[in-house]
Order: C-alpha cells, then sequence, then structure tokens
C-alpha cells in the first residue's frame, strides 16, 4: 500500500511539474506582447493572497494554478523588450533554462562537497569575469545577491586590509578602539555604497565627499590627501547619466599615497567588453576591489552580483567563518569569498548565459542597447525636449519641462503600460530616466515606445 501511495505522490509531482512548464513557457512567449506594467485590477487582485496561515495541507496543483492566475498579471514585464526602469535585465534563455534546472538540483552552494558542479562552476565564471572586464587574473572574489552585498564585501575586506597594516584585527577585536579609516567618496555616490558603508561599520556621514562635474564625475583635481588608511569609492557607470569617474588618474594618485580603491561598477564596468566602449573602463582595473551585477547589462536571472577583491587573503579573512563541521576540502570554497554561507548555485546561470553569449555576444548587446539609448536621445531632442545628460551609454535623461509636467507624463506612461521608465532628480531637475538593458529590446520595441512617450508628453502639456 506504501508503494502504490509513492507511487500516486510521484505521478502528481510529475503532473505539477509538467504544468509549471507549460506554464513558465507560456508566460515567456506572451511576454512581449502584454503590457509592461500591470493594470490596477491586477494590483487589486493580489489581495486574494492575504488570508491565515493554513491549518491544513493544500494541492500543489491548485495551489500553482492561484500562483500564476494572480501572480503572473501582477508581474512587471522586466523580461520584454520595453522595459526601461531602474537598468533591469531581461532573463538571456541558456540562463534562464539552466535556472530552472539549478532549482531542481536545489544544490547548497557553500561549500564544495555540498555541491562540487556549484563550486566549480563559480570558480570558471569568476575567471571569465576577470577576464572579460580585464582584471588581474589573480584576484578573488564571490558570487552575492548584488552590487550592494559585493559593495558590503568589498568594503569589509578593504576594512579588513588596511587596519591590519594598523596591527589591528578587527575580525576579533571589532571596530572599537580601532585606529581610524578614511572613507572618500565622490558627490554622486550611488545609494549602495552609503548602505554598504553604514553595514561595515563606517556610517553615512562621516564621509569626505568630493566635488563631481555636470555628468556626475568626481574631480580628480579635487581629492583630498589620501593615506594608507583611505578607502577611496569610485563609479563605473552613474546611475543617473552613465558617466565614468576618471579612473587611470584616479587610481595612480591613490596609489602613490598608499590608499585602498573600490569600484562601484554595477553595470558599467561591463563597457569594457566592447572594443567601441572600452576606453570609457581605462584604469578601473588598477583599483583594488569591484563590485558588478550579472543581472543588469549581462542579462543573467536574478540575483547575481559579483564581489572581485586582488588581495583575494583580506577577502577570505574579511568573510571568514568557522566550524569543525563546515572544514573545507582544501580547494576554493564559495562560503570563505561572501558574507552568505548557504545559498543557491547562482553560477549555473551565469556559466550559461556568459558561455551562450561569448564575448562577441557579450559585445553585441552592450552595443545594441547603448545605440537604441542614443536613438531615444535623438527623438527626445527632435521633439523638443531636453536631455541631461551625455549620452555615453545606455542612460538617457530627459526632461518635458518643469518638475510638475516631467512628473506627470512619467506618471502616464507608467499607466500606459507600453513601456516603462521611472523618475529621477539630476543636479535639482526633475526627469524621466530611460535604461536600455534588456537584451530582448528591438528597433520596433524603441520606436513604439518613444512614439508612445512623446504622444503622452504632449497631451500632458497640452
Amino acid at each position: 500500500m506504501k508503494l502504490e501511495t509513492d507511487s500516486d505522490e510521484l505521478s502528481r509531482r510529475d503532473e505539477l511539474l509538467q504544468q509549471a512548464a507549460e506554464t513558465a513557457r507560456k508566460y515567456v512567449q506572451g511576454i512581449g506582447k502584454r503590457r509592461v506594467s500591470p493594470t490596477e485590477r491586477d494590483l487589486e487582485n493580489l489581495g486574494k493572497f492575504r488570508e491565515p496561515f493554513p491549518n491544513a495541507p493544500g494541492d500543489p496543483a491548485e495551489i500553482f494554478k492561484k500562483l500564476d492566475e494572480i501572480g503572473s498579471p501582477a508581474t512587471m514585464a522586466t523580461t520584454g523588450g520595453r522595459y526601461f526602469g531602474f537598468v533591469n535585465g531581461g532573463t538571456l534563455p541558456a540562463s534562464l533554462a539552466a535556472n530552472w534546472l539549478a532549482g531542481a538540483w536545489d544544490q547548497n552552494a557553500a561549500l564544495r562537497v555540498m555541491s562540487p558542479v556549484a563550486a566549480e562552476l563559480e570558480e570558471v565564471v569568476l575567471g571569465w569575469v576577470c577576464e572579460a572586464l580585464g582584471l588581474p587574473q589573480g584576484c578573488e572574489g564571490g558570487l552575492v545577491t548584488c552590487a550592494t552585498t559585493a559593495n558590503f564585501a568589498a568594503l569589509a575586506a578593504a576594512r579588513h586590509a588596511l587596519l591590519a597594516r594598523a596591527g589591528w584585527n578587527v575580525a576579533d577585536d571589532g571596530m572599537f578602539g580601532a585606529p581610524p579609516l578614511d572613507v572618500v567618496v565622490g558627490d554622486e555616490v550611488h545609494a549602495s555604497i552609503l548602505k554598504a558603508l553604514s553595514l561595515a561599520g563606517f556610517g553615512k556621514k562621516r564621509l569626505t565627499r568630493v566635488e563631481a562635474d555636470d555628468q556626475g564625475r568626481m574631480r580628480p583635481d579635487k581629492l583630498p590627501r589620501l593615506n594608507e588608511r583611505s578607502i577611496l569609492c569610485i563609479q563605473a557607470g552613474n546611475v543617473n547619466t552613465g558617466a565614468f569617474d576618471p579612473a587611470a588618474e584616479i587610481c595612480a594618485l591613490a596609489r602613490e599615497q598608499g590608499a585602498w580603491v573600490h569600484v562601484d561598477g554595477a553595470f558599467g564596468l561591463w563597457a569594457a567588453v566592447s572594443p567601441k566602449f572600452s576606453h570609457l573602463t581605462k584604469g578601473f582595473e588598477q583599483a583594488d576591489s569591484w563590485a558588478t551585477d550579472a543581472h543588469k547589462w549581462p542579462n543573467v536571472n536574478y540575483d547575481s552580483g559579483i564581489v572581485l577583491v586582488k588581495d583575494g587573503r583580506a577577502l577570505r579573512s574579511a568573510m571568514a567563518i568557522s566550524a569543525a563541521y563546515l572544514e573545507g576540502s582544501g580547494r576554493r570554497e564559495p562560503m570563505y569569498h561572501s558574507p552568505e554561507s548557504s545559498r543557491r548555485a547562482r553560477g549555473v546561470d551565469l556559466w550559461a548565459g556568459l558561455k551562450s553569449l561569448g564575448r562577441e555576444g557579450l559585445s553585441s548587446l552592450i552595443e545594441r542597447t547603448c545605440e537604441h539609448a542614443k536613438t531615444f536621445a535623438e527623438g527626445f531632442r527632435r521633439a523638443g525636449f531636453e536631455v541631461l545628460n551625455d549620452v555615453v551609454i545606455n542612460q538617457v535623461l530627459v526632461s518635458f519641462g518643469s518638475a510638475e509636467i516631467t512628473e506627470k507624463v512619467i506618471r502616464a506612461v507608467q499607466r500606459d503600460g507600453t513601456c516603462w521608465c521611472g523618475g529621477t532628480v539630476w543636479q535639482g531637475k526633475s526627469a524621466m530616466r530611460v535604461s536600455v538593458s534588456s537584451w530582448a529590446t528591438t528597433e520596433a520595441d524603441v520606436e513604439l515606445s518613444l512614439e508612445t512617450i512623446l504622444r503622452l508628453a504632449r497631451e500632458v502639456r497640452a
């Protein structure tokens, strides 16, 4: 009787997996045809999820059906070609398929003994990323949730290394009574750096800010005097303008004075892969640590952040964990390179995505999305609207007039559903931000989106 029950359960599981695969396939097939944002009714339907915690077990098939019927319409079509918000990439087919398989594997990527394949693929892709970005091959790194966590891990490594120089073991003795460290950032520092600095115990306010130019680039001539206890954070790709700090000059000055340079390169660092845009990343390879995201320009599934550190020992020391049952294999162990211990096998999706693109495919993706951004900018200018930034890569800032009018246009675009763009404030001026990051975006997507935005802008202004 027990065998019959097991057989029934296995049969129901197989049916559920087939249902899930077919439902996901239909979602992917239709993503380019549906509106980008949910309707008000779709959002209201989310209230149906709110119920007391069930007492009895539920039917997995019915649960999945409810999840799809209520949840799928309430998603943002970020994997389609007309989502231009928050520098979000889409999902490459190879990465999505690998993600499904990795979900079935359900590997704990903490240690090699827990998942040999997860550990191996993580080590492989970190080498690929260093090669693609032109970083020193001796770097060590880890796969984390996002650039915020990557920034945190890198800054923790910097903290450990700089205090060790001063004879202080921060892992054992903490920050109480530690020699002071100086942190220097640009005026246009990204919020994720400030959060990471807060998490690492540096605080958000005890910083030295360096004046930036009209595109948000740090001005080397305004740098304060640095020393061996200084951490200098620079940007590869401003989140609003896409501008790059002049890394070659900054890193040379920092190296002369013994400072640690960290690069926040959530999306911009990937410009190094393109022969057309690699000049923008010149000098960033001279830094000491880097943070980036694979779920942005490389279009790998969420969540896929990457931290890389030139001094691998500093990263391992900062991320150290010790317990008798957690002894490693003597080879690279994932959990010794990131803040997390138990976690999903992120390297599987990343390996598949990068393998499917190769250097040429990734370069083409970057150049294509940058060209789309230029098309947006040219269309806005021709229509008489002000583009606030030099469009150097995939970011466009456009003002439709006053702050009130610009904000009304943004809300109208978001309600319309043809495409989705977010708002920002750049140097005191309200703007709509267009971030073209998805492999799925076509010329037709850009043409339709631009036409819609301009129509709505004219209606609002009228």
